[in-house]
């Protein structure tokens, strides 16, 4: 249970059930408390319908993308200061600047390596 806190619940939202799948292993693996959802809309609503204590997102999903949903999670009090990380194929300057302005936590490329993604997650629920 390598940096998980009990009660650590992370959302995991990929358009990609099988990547999902994967993140969602590793964490648990890691000892966290894993939700998932397809696209930003339903993580918008288990955000807002129970208590999560961070976020990991892609950037390309269907309809709002992940920094167009950190947006909409930071605007949401509960949510202002949850740690958010994007993990995606897209390795922009530009994009990763972007994510940034919107409120980002971190950013991370596929393939990712599980044991990075767990001390990036101990890392941030560490200092929320």
């Amino acid at each position: 249970m390598r940096g998980a806190r009990v009660s650590s619940i992370i959302l995991a939202v990929d358009d990609s059930n099988t990547m999902r799948q994967m993140v969602a292993h590793v964490l648990r693996q890691g000892g966290y408390e894993v939700l998932e959802a397809a696209d930003a809309e339903a993580a918008l609503e288990l955000a807002r319908a129970q208590p999560v204590h961070a976020v990991l997102t892609d950037h390309n999903l269907p309809g709002m993308d992940g920094i167009a949903l950190v947006r909409a999670l930071r605007a949401v009090p509960e949510h202002a200061r949850t740690p958010i990380v994007v993990l995606t194929t897209e390795r922009s300057e530009e994009l990763r600047q972007a994510g940034r302005e919107a409120g980002a936590t971190g950013w991370m490329v596929k393939p990712f390596d599980p044991e990075r993604l767990l001390e990036v997650f101990g890392r941030v629920l560490a200092t929320a």
